[in-house]
């Protein structure tokens, strides 16, 4: 789901491309116009008067939907726009992010140890979660500490103000549109207030970021007080992932997928997670799981299907995945996103790092490795704000500018190597 993971998570990645999609809940938005300057960009939009005219006009769309009369003017009477999510539809990143910058920072030990502690505390809930929908609950966890940090970061953009925005400008309106009445439907139902829906600029709200339609599709009330409650209530927030991964095809008791190792030699051209061939196939390929032990194992078959997935190319860490990877996939449409949650409730079962190393020779860094950082800049008087381990453009330009310092490639990243060099010039000062 995009969110603010996602948004505050696969986003981040999939934002760098050079016609980036917000893709959210499966549907895709596209985001292709340039980088403007917001208080120019602000110009052009459409005057209030404009806007009201807008949302006066969307009245007999709406009634059409499901929403009544009533409720469309009581929730547009004092509706004003903003245009600050508009910029943020538009903006395009000057910096890409590599797959284990994205992967280091959302599967941390930080996030592995709060996760565990999660689901201690809701032990029984899970458990019964998982015997109602069949997904584990290190899944459901994993896909609630990325989407919003276990609840601490779930948005701050009140649903009407910003849906009601982007149905009158940008682009897609017809798509923000229907996730604009989803929303007065919502609250027509009395599940939730206007307070509560606060949540990512493009809709996504509560613990684990459903956007209003798909809410109404696989929302669920699992605590049993008469409202499904994405925002209040964990047990529902945890029981409406499970039944999204279920609806999307989950497989009790089989795995999202593994590591492998593929064979020297072995052409993996064509190959993709889409492209899936029997175990069988891989088999006699000559692919073992990366410890080198067979693939099939527990409850697989030789006919069951598996697509090979390499992120950062045949160098890196590969994997077979299976349909379960599929329905992480279907929550938040990236490649990156699901293997994020994939590996998350791998750590959270125990399980290791991958053991391939990405291909390069800087890496990614952790939550706490960049508030390291972001430390060290604010000592250095940089204005990046504060030291939060969220890399924004002004963390990232005061990195370029030391890296240029000292005859390093400006990459603007946060990896280890320029927290090697900070660390060094700190510790240099303390001896001093």
């Amino acid at each position: 789901m995009k969110r603010l993971s996602f948004i505050f998570g696969s986003m981040c990645l999939a934002m760098t491309q050079a016609n980036a999609e917000l893709i959210i809940n499966g549907s895709t938005t596209s985001t292709v116009t340039p980088v403007q300057n917001s208080s120019a960009s602000n110009q052009s939009y459409s005057s209030n008067n404009n806007f009201q005219n807008c949302i006066a006009n969307l009245r007999s769309q709406a009634v059409a939907s499901g929403v009544s009369g009533d409720t469309y003017d009581r929730y547009t009477q004092n509706l004003t726009p903003d245009y600050s999510v508009i910029d943020k539809l538009n903006y395009q990143p000057e910096f890409s992010k590599p797959i284990w910058d994205y992967m280091s920072g959302l599967v941390d030990q930080e996030r592995v140890d709060k996760g565990r502690e999660k689901i201690a505390q809701y032990r029984d809930v899970l458990n019964r979660v998982q015997a109602a929908y069949g997904v584990p609950a290190e899944t459901v966890v994993a896909v609630w500490g990325v989407e919003s940090n276990f609840g601490d970061i779930s948005g701050k953009y009140p649903l009407l103000q910003a849906l009601g925005t982007l149905s009158c400008e940008g682009r897609r309106q017809s798509y923000f549109r229907s996730e604009f009445f989803a929303t007065m439907r919502i609250l027509q139902r009395g599940d939730l207030t206007v307070d509560q829906l606060k949540g990512s600029w493009a809709g996504a709200f509560g613990h684990t970021q459903f956007m209003p339609s798909t809410y109404e599709r696989l929302a669920v009330d699992f605590d049993g007080d008469g409202r499904r409650d994405l925002v209040s209530s964990v047990p529902d927030a945890l029981a409406s992932t499970a039944n999204f991964l279920k609806k999307g095809g989950w497989q009790t008791g089989m795995p999202w997928g593994f590591e492998v190792k593929i064979p020297a030699g072995a052409s993996v051209a064509g190959e993709s997670r889409r492209n899936k061939k029997p175990l069988s196939s891989w088999v006699n390929r000559g692919f073992t799981r990366v410890d080198g032990t067979p693939i099939i194992q527990g409850n697989l078959s030789d006919s069951i299907s598996a697509g090979l997935m390499m992120p950062a190319g045949a160098n890196g860490p590969a994997f077979l995945v299976f349909k379960n990877f599929d329905a992480i996939y279907g929550y938040n449409a990236a490649e990156s996103y699901a293997l994020a949650i994939a590996h998350l409730s791998d750590r959270l079962q125990g399980k290791g790092e991958f053991v391939t190393p990405w291909p390069t020779d800087d890496a990614g860094t952790s939550r706490a490795e960049r508030r390291e950082i972001q430390n060290y800049l604010l000592k250095k008087g940089y204005d990046i704000g504060d030291a939060d381990g969220l890399i924004g453009d002004k963390t990232r330009q005061a990195i370029q500018q030391e890296q240029m310092k000292l005859g390093l490639k400006a990459t603007g990243r946060a990896g280890q190597q320029i927290l090697s060099v900070l660390r060094n010039q700190n510790a240099g000062q303390i001896m001093q």
